[in-house]
């Protein structure tokens, strides 16, 4: 079947793209459904991350520390922007119009996804994030001040996660709501910092709904 759309899922820091690919067949039992729809798993490049003490592993972007009070890299950022623009241009000249693009991701992944879909390009199909936030003072909110119409956001976090704390999470959703970004916070009760089967299977009904 021809590929009508595509989702970008981008994975966690330290990480890969065959990675997160396994862990949403693990948890799910088979892949995304979908036939129509090809789904991308990216690798961050390999480069240094001061969370990780400065050693280096696969991740889109380094900071000074996991926390939402943390002044964002921009520089940093501006490399893994490359990459996403990239992911996207690639789709583009494979035919998948903008309108039918989703972009999503896990933790890291799930801080890119935002990234691209409320600053790169507004004008992609969706944006789901998986157990992530944006840094209080984020470039991302200062892109939503002067647009209409972003696109829709789905965002799930689990309750018990001790690396990227819920509240963080709801806080971020909170102020991309107040922005005008419509969407959905699903809360996922008792669940750390993980991906689970009921967590994909909302993100797959709800990336079968933006791409039928």
């Amino acid at each position: 079947m021809k590929r009508t759309a595509s989702v970008i899922f981008f994975h966690g820091s330290g990480d890969t793209g065959a990675g997160i690919k396994d862990w949403v067949r693990s948890v799910l039992g088979r892949d995304f459904r979908g036939a129509h729809i090809r789904y991308v798993y990216p690798t961050a490049p390999w480069q240094r991350y001061t969370p990780f003490g400065g050693d280096k592993s696969n991740v889109w972007f380094d900071r000074q520390k996991v926390h939402i009070a943390a002044d964002e890299e921009s520089e940093s950022m501006s490399e893994a922007y490359s990459i996403a623009k990239g992911l996207i241009r690639e789709q583009l000249d494979d035919g998948i119009p903008l309108h039918r693009i989703i972009v999503g991701g896990f933790s890291m992944g799930g801080a890119l996804a935002l990234h691209t879909g409320y600053h790169l390009n507004t004008s992609v199909g969706g944006v789901f994030a998986h157990s992530a936030f944006l840094n209080r003072e984020s470039i991302v909110y200062d892109s939503l001040a002067n647009e209409t119409d972003p696109p829709e956001l789905c965002m799930l976090h689990g309750t018990n996660d001790q690396m990227v704390e819920f509240d963080w999470g709801r806080e971020t959703y909170d102020a991309l709501s107040e922005l005008g970004v419509n969407g959905s916070f699903t809360v996922l009760p008792d669940v750390e910092h993980e991906l689970t089967e009921s967590s994909m299977r909302d993100v797959e009904q709800w990336i079968l709904e933006k791409l039928p």
